[in-house]
C-alpha cells in the first residue's frame, strides 16, 4: 500500500473507533440521544480538528466522551502518523523505511531523511506549547469552576486551541456560546490566540526558528512565506473586519480596546480555529464574506491547521507579480521558486474550490437554504475551520455526510487524496510537441 493510500485509511479507521466509542451508552448523558449519524459527525470534526458540531459537546457527552473528543483532536491534530512512530520509539526499535516515508507524506516533510527527530521535535513541542497554554488558562478558569474542574477546562481548551479544533466546554456557562462568555478577557483572548498562531505555523517553521533563533535573514524561503504571509493575514483580516462592522450593529455600544480585541481574535480564528468571541450571525454580509476568505487560506503547510495553506496563497500571488514584471520565474526573498511549486498551487487551489462550490450548491438546494450562509459551512468543513452560522444542527443526513467528507479531504490534504487514488505510471523522457495557446 502506498503512503498517501496509509494516511488516509488511517484517518478513515480512527474515524470509525471515535464513532463506536461515541456510540457507548456512557458516553452519552442521560438526558441525551446520539444516534450512528451524530457519532460520526462528531468523531469526523474532532480527528479531522474542524469543530462543526451537532450539539453543545459539554451538555450533551458525559466526561467520557469529551475524553474521547480530545484523544481525536490530538492525533488528528499532530497526525496519527507521528503518534505511531513516537510509541515505536518509545520500544527502542527500529524505524523501517516504509513508514519514515509515510511520515513523511503525512506531515508534508521535503525529504526521509531526519524525519525521526522531526517527530520528535513535534511530539515535544506540542506537549510544551499545550502545557503552558493550560498553566496560562489556569488563571482564568480556576477561579470559576476550581481548581480541579478548572484544570480540566484549561487542558481542553489549550489542546483544543493547539491543534485549531475548535471544540469547547463553554456549555457550562452557556450551551454552544463558544468563547463569548470570554470576548472581553484579554488572559483567555491572548494565550487561544497564541495557541493557535503557533499551532498554524507548522512543524518546520519550528525547526527553523528554533535552529536560527529570531534572525529573519537566516530562515529558509519557506518559513520566511509563512511568517510573512500569516502576519499580513491576520493585520489585514482584523483591520477590515473593524471597518465592516462600523456600519453594524455588532459594536455598537462597546469599548474601542473590545472592538480591537474582538476584529483580531476573530480574524485569527478565521485561520482554521473555530473558536469565537462573537455572534457570527451577527456580522454584516462583508465580515461573514472575509471570514470566508480566511477560513479559505487557513494555516501552513505541516501544522494542525487546514485550508490550501499560506504557502499556496503567496505562490499563486507572486506569480500574478510574475507576469505583470514578465519573468520566467518566481522570485522571493532573493530566492526563486521552483516550477512544480505553482503547478502544486493551482492544482490545490482548483480542487479546493471545485469541492467547495459543488458541496455548497447541492446543500443548498436539498435543504434550501441561503447560499451564503451554507457556502460559510462548506469552507469551514473543507479547511477544517469550525466556525458556523448555526445551520450545521439543521442539516439532513446527506448533507451531514457531504460535510463530513469535506472534513476528510481538508485534513488529509487534497494532494494526499489525488496521489491515494492514482496509479502511478512510469515516467518517460519523450515530450509530445509545444503548441501556444492564449491565455486571460
Amino acid at each position: 500500500m502506498s503512503p498517501t493510500k496509509m494516511i488516509l485509511l488511517g484517518y478513515c479507521l480512527i474515524i470509525a473507533l471515535g464513532t463506536v466509542l461515541l456510540l457507548l451508552p456512557f458516553a452519552t448523558r442521560p438526558s441525551e440521544t446520539t444516534t450512528v449519524m451524530d457519532s460520526f459527525f462528531t468523531a469526523t470534526s474532532a480527528t479531522c480538528v474542524t469543530g462543526l458540531i451537532r450539539f453543545d459537546t459539554y451538555t450533551h457527552w458525559t466526561l467520557f466522551g469529551q475524553l474521547i473528543i480530545l484523544m481525536l483532536i490530538q492525533i488528528g491534530g499532530i497526525g496519527f502518523m507521528t503518534v505511531a512512530i513516537s510509541l515505536v520509539s518509545l520500544t527502542k526499535r527500529k524505524i523501517g523505511l516504509a513508514s519514515r516515508v509515510t511520515m513523511q507524506e503525512s506531515v508534508g516533510a521535503p525529504q526521509v531523511g531526519g524525519i525521526v527527530r522531526m517527530t520528535k521535535l513535534i511530539l515535544w513541542g506540542t506537549l510544551i506549547f499545550e502545557g503552558i497554554g493550560a498553566f496560562l488558562l489556569c488563571f482564568y478558569f480556576c477561579p470559576k469552576l476550581g481548581f480541579l474542574q478548572g484544570l480540566y477546562f484549561a487542558v481542553f481548551h489549550s489542546i483544543s486551541a493547539f491543534c485549531n479544533a475548535g471544540f469547547d466546554l463553554m456549555g457550562v456557562f452557556a450551551p454552544t456560546s463558544s468563547l463569548i462568555t470570554g470576548a472581553d478577557s484579554w488572559l483567555l483572548n491572548i494565550v487561544i490566540m497564541l495557541l493557535i498562531i503557533i499551532g498554524g505555523l507548522g512543524f518546520f517553521v519550528w525547526s527553523d526558528i528554533l535552529h536560527c533563533k529570531f534572525c529573519f535573514s537566516k530562515y529558509r524561503l519557506h518559513t520566511k512565506i509563512v511568517i510573512s504571509t500569516s502576519i499580513l493575514l491576520i493585520v489585514i483580516g482584523a483591520g477590515l473586519i473593524w471597518l465592516f462592522e462600523q456600519g453594524g450593529t455588532l459594536f455598537q455600544g462597546e469599548s474601542g480596546s473590545y472592538q480591537v480585541l474582538a476584529s483580531s481574535f476573530q480574524s485569527v480564528t478565521a485561520r482554521t480555529a473555530g473558536f469565537n468571541t462573537v455572534n457570527l450571525s451577527e456580522l454584516t454580509s462583508a465580515s461573514q464574506m472575509l471570514m470566508i476568505c480566511l477560513m479559505f487560506v487557513g494555516g501552513s503547510t505541516g501544522s494542525t491547521a487546514g485550508g490550501i495553506k499560506t504557502t499556496t496563497l503567496a505562490v499563486l500571488a507572486l506569480s500574478i507579480f510574475t507576469v505583470f514584471r514578465r519573468k520566467k520565474s518566481i522570485e522571493c526573498f532573493g530566492r526563486r521558486v521552483e516550477e512544480d511549486a505553482l503547478h502544486t498551487a493551482a492544482c490545490v487551489l482548483m480542487m479546493y474550490v471545485a469541492f467547495t462550490l459543488g458541496v455548497t450548491m447541492v446543500v443548498s438546494y436539498v435543504e434550501s437554504m441561503p447560499v451564503q450562509a451554507v457556502l460559510f459551512e462548506a469552507t469551514s468543513a473543507i479547511a477544517t475551520v469550525g466556525l458556523s452560522l448555526g445551520i450545521t444542527p439543521e442539516l439532513g443526513i446527506f448533507s451531514q455526510v457531504l460535510m463530513a467528507l469535506l472534513m476528510i479531504f481538508g485534513r488529509v490534504g487534497s494532494i494526499t487524496i489525488l496521489l491515494a487514488f492514482t496509479t502511478a505510471h512510469s515516467t518517460f523522457t519523450s515530450k509530445l510537441p509545444t503548441e501556444k495557446i492564449r491565455i486571460g
